[in-house]
């Protein structure tokens, strides 16, 4: 459930940010991200991390000083969370990995209406909802809402939910995508690469509960598949456990690889993970 309390420590959050984010910077940051749009706006003082490809350098020639061009379309940036809302995401206590994942899309919707940047959310399983571009705390209160109401199902088709997405994407956009990613690899990346583009800033984040980090089973058990409902019985002993772990260990490692090939921003979190820990990383970045 999320309530105002989370929404008051947003606010909170969002002024220590702009302390540490910024503490490096010669000037405050017009905007959380960058444009690269075609009309020149103006100009603004280069900072550790901006693309070095936006440097002007004339301005650098007149005024011995780095400078980057700053475009229209830096206004125009449009932020997308995308959450999954598959059967299991419905999985962890005391808070499910979908309570978490939504957490995180108010989150950024949140920095987002802050900075006067539009947001778009979706939730996505079998098929995709998708909430169209809008600024203001209406907005904010309809995805909360919404969020608040919505119970995991489903079976997750991610590869499939990511092309179908992909035509929102009409103008540079910021991506925030949270999901447990227990798909087939094949399918993550296919739809990462469906998303993927030098114009878009793209945030992954893997949720997982802590007991499927750490398998705390052992013995005679019954397995229970949250999205098919199959089950299985079988006997866990310390052998299985560690293979499952390693197993785990490569398919977020795989995971990994794919961001980094298409230069996205890979976090791993568990529902235990304080959220703003991820916030005040991803922004970091």
């Amino acid at each position: 459930m999320i309530t105002t309390e989370f929404l008051d420590a947003l606010d909170r959050f969002r002024l220590i940010i702009s302390k540490k984010v910024t503490s490096d910077y010669t000037g405050r940051r017009q905007s959380l991200y960058t444009g690269s749009g075609a009309t020149i706006k103006d100009y603004r003082i280069y900072a550790p991390g901006d693309d070095f490809r936006l440097i002007d350098w004339k301005v650098y020639a007149r005024t011995d000083n780095l400078y980057i061009r700053r475009y229209e379309e830096e206004r125009n940036l449009v932020m997308h969370a995308i959450v999954d809302s598959s059967a299991s995401m419905n999985y962890g206590t005391p808070v499910t990995k979908f309570e978490y994942g939504g957490m995180l899309g108010v989150g950024f919707a949140h920095l987002a209406l802050r900075e006067n940047e539009k947001f778009q959310f979706a939730t996505f399983s079998e098929d995709i909802n998708v909430f169209r571009p809008r600024k203001g705390l209406g907005h904010l209160a309809s995805m909360i809402d919404y969020l608040n109401s919505v119970k995991p199902k489903d079976k997750g088709r991610f590869g499939d939910m990511m092309l179908k997405y992909r035509k929102y994407l009409t103008s540079r956009a910021y991506l925030v995508i949270v999901s447990d990613f227990l798909f087939d690899i094949d399918e993550i990346r296919d739809g990462l690469l469906a998303l993927a583009s030098g114009r878009h800033e793209i945030k992954v984040i893997q949720v997982l509960s802590p007991t499927e980090k750490d398998l705390p089973l052992e013995g005679d058990v019954k397995l229970k598949d949250a999205e098919s409902t199959d089950t299985m019985r079988t006997y866990i002993g310390p052998k299985l456990v560690v293979e499952y772990e390693n197993k785990l260990e490569q398919h977020i490692a795989r995971i990994g690889k794919i961001c980094t090939g298409i230069k996205a921003d890979f976090y791993v979190a568990t529902t235990a993970t304080p959220i703003f820990d991820i916030f005040y990383d991803a922004l970091r970045k």
